[in-house]
């Protein structure tokens, strides 16, 4: 299954959907500069607990691709709204988040936040390395006008786009769309450098066509805690079956 574009529109075109399947998404990130030993995507089969339990420990983030719906669309805009003019929980400052202004990049940018979030190392001047220190100090805005203007990604995207197991669309504008999970600690801890408390680790929600980074709450068993948001929030208000959850886990693949 593949992405959906994004809100806005930019002059270069949609790129091409990426596919959600693990190996696309090792191969992007692995030319984008994860050092293969360091970690790896692999699938999650559902979201009840013993087929979370299959998952290779630690699970470092998780990518959910999901049917965007009006009924998404419409819960997604109040929420927005809500958190704009409310707020929400205080979210880790350290988080990397960015805005989506480039048609069907979702899958890019949820293997960034993924990535640049989690606790991996990257290979010496490559690609990854590259954008997060010229991102570094920038607004979600800006770093998103980078990645346009940046071939650092494009061609990364594209390669990995037309190496999946389904033959590339010729219609690119589909209803499916990528978001990324993590935990963080509650500020201030991680700012302070102090240890973080049992308890003290925040589920958040990075995707490109939100306000910004979403606190779905406390954190204490990341699987379990993605899940319960993935049945309550998404699978619950429709009837579709084109849900995909891979998880970025520690360590080489089983299966290299």
């Amino acid at each position: 299954m593949s992405e959906t574009k994004a809100d806005s529109k930019t002059g270069g075109g949609p790129w091409i959907p990426l596919e959600s399947n693990p190996e696309v998404l090792t191969k992007w990130a692995v030319a984008a500069g994860l050092i293969e030993s360091q970690a790896h995507f692999e699938d999650i089969y559902g979201l009840d607990n013993d087929l979370l339990a299959m998952v290779t420990q630690p699970a470092k983030a998780v990518i959910l691709l999901f049917p965007i719906t009006d009924s998404y669309e419409q819960k997604r805009r109040e929420e927005d709204a809500r958190i704009a003019a409310e707020g929400q929980q205080a979210i880790d400052p350290t988080v990397f988040w960015m805005k989506q202004t480039i048609s069907n990049a979702c899958g890019t940018m949820a293997l960034l936040h993924a990535l640049i979030n989690s606790d991996v190392t990257f290979a010496p001047e490559s690609p990854i390395e590259k954008f997060i220190d010229i991102c570094k100090d920038k607004t979600p805005e800006e770093r998103a006008k980078i990645l346009e203007t940046t071939p650092l990604f494009a061609n990364i995207h594209a390669d990995a786009a037309s190496t999946g197991q389904t033959s590339v669309p010729t219609d690119l504008d589909t209803d499916l769309h990528f978001t990324c999970f993590v935990q963080a600690p509650a500020p201030p801890a991680r700012e302070q450098g102090t240890p973080v408390a049992d308890g003290g680790m925040r589920l958040i929600e990075l995707d490109g066509r939100r306000v910004g980074p979403i606190d779905r709450g406390p954190c204490t068993d990341f699987l379990k805690d993605v899940a319960k948001v993935v049945r309550n929030l998404y699978v619950a208000h429709t009837a579709s079956m084109q849900f995909s959850m891979i998880a970025l886990c520690g360590g080489p693949s089983p299966d290299a």
